[in-house]
């Protein structure tokens, strides 16, 4: 493979990386602008328009390294959006146990680039990641409550959480791939997929322990 082939290579991995990232803030984006209407409290409610903020912050700065890539992160990401869509959510209890979920897997996807061997995306990685750090992680809370309250609110906790995993697993991509073990290889993110999976999954029995 030539050395300009497999430069090619490496950047479009990195467009794959960015245009994923982006898709992950707008989604996100999305269904807490929608989901406003459910929070019952105006500081609740501020709590919500802080995060879309951050998310659509996180965004453009995604947006003007695709840019100098060549590519036109908007129209890419609308394209996936159109293409597999997520359910709305429907309650206070149920943005409680999405966020819960949505921000966590956040944090253990992003720390996978940490060390990446881009350093333009590293260093937006690293920002999104403080960003991360400061949020109040109310869904946390009322998911405790929810659990340690029983009968029909626990089993509500139960089952929204078996609703939304399978769509917040999505966040971390398919493991055991060809662009996985390529993008391991070339230090743009530490562990496969699967990996991070697994450990994200078990961060989260403590918490559901009584669901």
């Amino acid at each position: 493979m030539s050395p300009d082939h497999e430069q090619e290579r490496y950047l479009e991995m990195v467009r794959v990386l960015i245009r994923t990232q982006g898709w992950r803030e707008t989604l996100a984006a999305d269904l807490f602008a929608d989901a406003l209407k459910h929070v019952p409290t105006p500081d609740g409610k501020r709590l919500i328009v802080e995060h879309i903020r951050e998310e659509l912050e996180h965004y453009e700065m995604c947006e003007r390294l695709y840019a100098s890539l060549g590519g036109n992160l908007w129209q890419d990401v609308q394209a996936r959006l159109a293409r597999y869509s997520w359910p709305r959510i429907e309650s206070w209890p149920e943005l409680a146990v999405f966020q819960f979920l949505n921000d966590r897997a956040g944090k253990f996807q992003l720390r996978e680039y940490r060390s990446c061997s881009f350093a333009p995306y590293a260093e937006i990685i690293n920002r999104i990641l403080e960003d991360e750090e400061g949020h109040v992680g109310f869904g946390e809370s009322v998911v405790k409550e929810m659990c340690a309250a029983g009968g029909a609110e626990r089993r509500q906790a139960q089952d929204l959480f078996d609703k939304w995993l399978p769509y917040c697993l999505q966040v971390f991509g398919r493991p055991g791939t060809d662009g996985n073990r390529y993008a391991v290889q070339v230090g743009l993110k530490a562990r496969d997929s699967g990996e991070v999976m697994r450990d994200y999954v078990l961060d989260l029995k403590p918490t559901m322990a009584g669901a």
